[in-house]
């Protein structure tokens, strides 16, 4: 199973447009978790179909976290790399931007052309993604990573082990 691209850039377009604070691949990655385990206790079934890894600070999704590690340090792919498609779909409908800190590297996502496209979700994914949205909006990268390892889920799972 691999992630659904266009569905994810179309979260991170809703996001852009509901103003979330701080939105970097770090908070993006935990709130896609929060999103797809909400959904999935409710309705049995992931929105992204991301499979998501327990790490020392947050799940992180495992496609898109290496997706996000191959535009960060600017990676060359082949042709072929299935990688290189996921790529060019997420670049279809946003821009990244690569910041490099001190001690690490940002990705930040900017709005280009492209809107959010509503109808690519079901009623319930999209009142999901929304009731996410809303609940952690202003909330930061290490604040909301701390809310996952308050799910029993989490807290279990051994870490580099998949949480759902």
């Amino acid at each position: 199973m691999k992630p659904n691209i266009t569905k994810i850039a179309n979260a991170i377009l809703y996001m852009l447009k509901n103003k979330i604070s701080h939105l970097n691949d770090k908070k993006l990655a935990i709130l896609l978790f929060l999103i797809d385990y909400e959904h999935q206790n409710k309705f049995k079934t992931k929105i992204f179909d991301e499979i998501y890894i327990k790490s020392n600070r947050n799940p992180e999704p495992k496609t898109l976290g290496n997706i996000f590690n191959i535009i960060a340090n600017s990676e060359d792919l082949e042709d072929s790399d299935e990688r290189l498609y996921m790529i060019q779909e997420l670049l279809d409908h946003l821009d990244i931007e690569v910041l490099t800190k001190q001690k690490y590297i940002e990705l930040n996502f900017i709005k280009m052309e492209e809107q959010f496209d509503e109808d690519l979700f079901t009623e319930e994914e999209f009142k999901t993604i929304s009731k996410i949205v809303k609940l952690y909006k202003n909330e930061t990268t290490r604040k909301i990573a701390n809310i996952c390892f308050n799910i029993d889920k989490v807290r279990e799972t051994a870490k580099g082990e998949v949480i759902i």
